[in-house]
């Protein structure tokens, strides 16, 4: 009797209707199709999460700092004007003061006849052409003493004429 079907079933079943003990494929495929949904867009959320921080990357330390700060925080509160903030601070190219003011303020101190305590980050290039062996002997004396500061080069006497092309 079991083998039987009902005269009013229809004959052909659809694929989705499974035999008593198979696997269902269809609950199979759909759960997979699920999860790699709900993963994705997981990714996509973080991703867009951290545009601002991806954007202010290139930036200065400070305004990258600021900005992932303003990230984590929106992400914990869900408060969206943080993440507004942080995209709107990551997309300005804030200028940089401080190297400029530090240069002034060395460069006024020097002229005062000050001495700085920290040492100049400005790399001079040194040509052995154009310094003395007195300068070479004082400036290795200067560096075995430990001290940073770079003695003055002074360049040979050049006519007029070379001294236009010694620039290029």
């Amino acid at each position: 009797m079991a083998d039987s079907i009902n005269p009013a079933a229809s004959h052909h079943l659809p694929s989705f209707i499974t035999p008593p003990g198979a696997t269902d494929v269809l609950l199979v495929v759909t759960g997979i199709l699920l999860l790699l949904g709900v993963l994705m867009f997981g990714i996509l959320f973080f991703r867009l999460h951290t545009l601002p921080e991806r954007l202010a990357h290139k930036s200065q330390k400070i305004q990258f700092e600021i900005v992932a700060i303003l990230g984590l925080i929106s992400l914990f509160t869900h408060m969206h004007i943080f993440w507004i903030a942080g995209l709107f601070l990551a997309l300005i190219d804030v200028p940089d003061f401080g190297t400029a003011l530090s240069r002034i303020a060395r460069s006024v101190e020097k002229m005062a006849g000050i001495k700085t305590t920290e040492p100049s980050t400005e790399v001079r290039p040194e040509s052995s052409a154009g310094v003395k062996e007195a300068d070479k002997a004082q400036m290795h004396d200067r560096a075995g003493k430990g001290d940073r500061t770079v003695a003055p080069i002074k360049p040979e006497s050049v006519p007029a004429g070379q001294k236009e092309a010694s620039h290029a």
